[in-house]
C-alpha cells in the first residue's frame, strides 16, 4: 500500500456530464444552483457544460446562458468541454475559466462517430487548437486519451494501441513545444477492469516513470470504484468524478451508460484510507440529494442513502 497518494485533486464533472444526458428538460436555474452549491463542496473546479451542438446534444442547449449565469467563488475553476475549434472558439467567447487541454481518441470507430473526424484528423486539429491556445494566452494542461479501455464499437482497445498514441501525443509535446502535465486515461463508456487499470498505468510507468496519469472512469459494467482503489494503489492522485453519479456518454453506442464514479463515494473511500481530498463529504452529499431531486429519478450515488 505503500503507493497510495496523500492527497488526490478530484474534478466534479457532474453538471456536464449529468445534464447532457437527461432525457427531460433540467431548467436553467437549476443547473445554476446545482453548480454554486457544488462550489462550496471544496471541490478545485467543476466542469459546467459542453460546446457542442444543441441538436446532437439537447441538454446543452442553454450552454451559454448556464456559463453567465453562475455567481463564481473565488477558488474555484469552472470550465466547459469542447471536441472540436467551432466549440474551442464558443468558449473563447463565454466567461468560464478556459483550460488548454488536447483530447483524442484511441478508437478510431468511436473517434468518427464522436466527433466525425480520423484520428488522424484529431491530431492535426489538436495543433489548430494548440496554435489557439497560444494566440489566446491559454495554458495548456492535461492531454487525454478517451475510450483508453474500450469502446462499443471496437470492444478492448489493445495496451499497445494506447502506448501508440501517447507517442504521438509526446511528439506533438516536441512539435509544439508544449508541455503536458500529464495524461488523462479515460475509460469513455465503462469497460475497464482493475486488472486492465494496472496494464495500461504499468506499462506506461514502464515506458516514462515520471508521466502522470489520472482517469475518467465511468461504472457502466459496475467496476468504476474497484478501478478507482487499483489506480488509488499505484500511486494516481488524478480522478474525474461526477456527484450522485450523473451522465453517461451521448455517443456511447449504446443506452443506458452509466456516469462518472460517483464523486462523494469516491471521496468517502479515499477518506476512509487515510487519503485526503479537501472536499467536504457532507456538504457533497447535499448536493447530490440536490442532484437527484433536479433529474427527478434515482442515481447511482450510494453514500447520499446512508447514515455517516
Amino acid at each position: 500500500m505503500s503507493d497510495l497518494p496523500a492527497r488526490v485533486r478530484i474534478h466534479e464533472e457532474g453538471p456536464r456530464e449529468g445534464f447532457q444526458i437527461e432525457s427531460g428538460v433540467i431548467a436553467t436555474a437549476d443547473k445554476i444552483r446545482f453548480i454554486e452549491a457544488l462550489a462550496c463542496t471544496g471541490v478545485p473546479q467543476i466542469d459546467c457544460v459542453s460546446y457542442v451542438s444543441a441538436k446532437r446534444v439537447p441538454g446543452m442547449a442553454d450552454a451559454d446562458d448556464v456559463a453567465r449565469g453562475i455567481h463564481k467563488r473565488p477558488g474555484v475553476r469552472y470550465t466547459g468541454l469542447w471536441l472540436n475549434t467551432r466549440g474551442l472558439e464558443r468558449a473563447l467567447e463565454l466567461p468560464l475559466d478556459r483550460v488548454g487541454a488536447v483530447r483524442v481518441t484511441a478508437s478510431e470507430t468511436f473517434c468518427r462517430r464522436n466527433t466525425g473526424m480520423s484520428i488522424d484528423q484529431t491530431f492535426d486539429e489538436q495543433r489548430n487548437w494548440l496554435r489557439l491556445y497560444r494566440e489566446h494566452a491559454i495554458e495548456v494542461e492535461w492531454a487525454y486519451v478517451m475510450t483508453a479501455f474500450g469502446c462499443n464499437f471496437e470492444g478492448e482497445i489493445p495496451v499497445n494501441q494506447v502506448v501508440r498514441i501517447i507517442e504521438r501525443l509526446k511528439g506533438l509535446e516536441v512539435e509544439q513545444a508544449v508541455r503536458f502535465k500529464g495524461i488523462y486515461l479515460a475509460d469513455t463508456v465503462g469497460r475497464g477492469s482493475p486488472l486492465s487499470i494496472e496494464r495500461r498505468i504499468g506499462a506506461l510507468r514502464e515506458r516514462w516513470p515520471d508521466l502522470r496519469i489520472g482517469l475518467h472512469l465511468h461504472d457502466t459494467r459496475g467496476t468504476g470504484m474497484a478501478n478507482a482503489y487499483a489506480a488509488l494503489r499505484l500511486g494516481v492522485d488524478q480522478f474525474d468524478s461526477t456527484c450522485a453519479g450523473l451522465g453517461g456518454c451521448p455517443f456511447a453506442g449504446h443506452q443506458g451508460a452509466s456516469g462518472n464514479i460517483c464523486t462523494e463515494d469516491l471521496v468517502y473511500m479515499c477518506h476512509e484510507m487515510g487519503i485526503e481530498t479537501g472536499i467536504d463529504l457532507r456538504a457533497m452529499a447535499e448536493c447530490a440529494r440536490m442532484a437527484e431531486h433536479i433529474v427527478g429519478h434515482p442515481l447511482p450515488g450510494k453514500l447520499m442513502h446512508t447514515a455517516f
